[in-house]
């Protein structure tokens, strides 16, 4: 349910050439970049970037870093990555030098399944030679760092048959810890939500509002603070649903005055070949506006351009 899908005919070697010429000489045709760019799939955009390579001896990601400026570069530049590359590269950046950026932390660890997971702690592994655990164990604390371990271990329960008997206990086991209690026991939220499967939460969480009259939001809201509490409702909206998560995600960063641009570029290049058909869907029914109009408005020049092919279409 992506926007971008392979291209076809496709010519890789055609491709590296018009995107040299594009780029040879005084000035750049930003137009040709973008267009090609983002009409190809992450797999061929490799082998383009392999038959630059072949074809002129030169990097083309190094090319675009010195003839593109911006949130345009960023944007290019980005899609170049590949899949897996292009999560660990965010994680390493939201825990590299002075402060660390938690909302990256839970944008990526709430919303990867668990086999994406498993992918972007190898693939960190191979590219930074370090640890992706220890890395974020040390520059995160308390039950945050801990749910954040939680679903580092990508060991939550596969979808199966669900037992109502156990989705009763939890739901019982979540209303003890939080409404029922002073103060409350993040421990047993933590333990629920980061290891149990998809379709037995969605579950829990109607048991939860049958036994409590509150949606389990509505809970940690009251219950938790901080990042902790902003990571636990990430958990529980991509359980929910992934594109509704990232359609507010994204509505969210492009509302009111300035622009997230950081958090807009890695939503539209990270789901563009997955589900942003599903999160244009989401956008549109839950803000009454389309993504497209919202892109439209709030960003400007080939960037705009950019970004707008990805998303692929306008949902009147």
């Amino acid at each position: 349910r992506g926007t971008v899908t392979a291209f076809s005919p496709f010519d890789a070697r055609a491709d590296a050439e018009a995107l040299r010429k594009a780029m040879k000489g005084m000035g750049t045709d930003e137009e040709t970049v973008l267009k090609i760019l983002t009409s190809r799939n992450n797999a061929q955009r490799q082998e383009i970037a392999s038959a630059f390579k072949t074809l002129f001896g030169r990097d083309l990601v190094d090319d675009l870093k010195s003839e593109l400026t911006g949130k345009f570069e960023t944007l290019m530049v980005s899609l170049m990555r590949p899949t897996a590359i292009f999560d660990a590269h965010a994680l390493k950046h939201a825990i590299k030098g002075a402060g660390t950026n938690e909302k990256v932390l839970t944008e990526i660890l709430a919303s990867r399944t668990p086999a994406e997971v498993r992918n972007i702690k190898q693939v960190y592994l191979q590219e930074y030679e370090a640890n992706l655990e220890d890395k974020i164990t040390g520059e995160t604390s308390g039950y945050f760092q801990r749910l954040l371990v939680v679903l580092l271990q990508a060991n939550r329960d596969p979808d199966g048959r669900v037992d109502e008997g156990l989705v009763e206990q939890d739901a019982q086991v979540l209303f003890r810890a939080g409404e029922l209690k002073w103060g409350t026991d993040e421990e047993k939220f933590i333990t629920i939500l980061g290891t149990r499967s998809v379709s037995h939460l969605r579950r829990v969480f109607d048991k939860y509002m049958t036994i409590s009259g509150f949606q389990i939001e509505e809970t940690i809201d009251r219950e938790t603070s901080g990042d902790l509490e902003k990571l636990l409702l990430a958990v529980v909206k991509c359980i929910r649903s992934v594109p509704a998560y990232f359609a507010e995600t994204l509505y969210y960063s492009m509302k009111g005055a300035g622009t997230d641009d950081d958090t807009l570029i890695r939503v539209m290049v990270s789901r563009s070949e997955i589900d942003l058909l599903d999160i244009r869907q989401e956008f549109r029914k839950n803000f009454a506006k389309s993504l497209h109009q919202m892109i439209q408005k709030d960003t400007s020049g080939d960037y705009r351009k950019a970004l707008l092919l990805l998303c692929g279409g306008d949902d009147e």
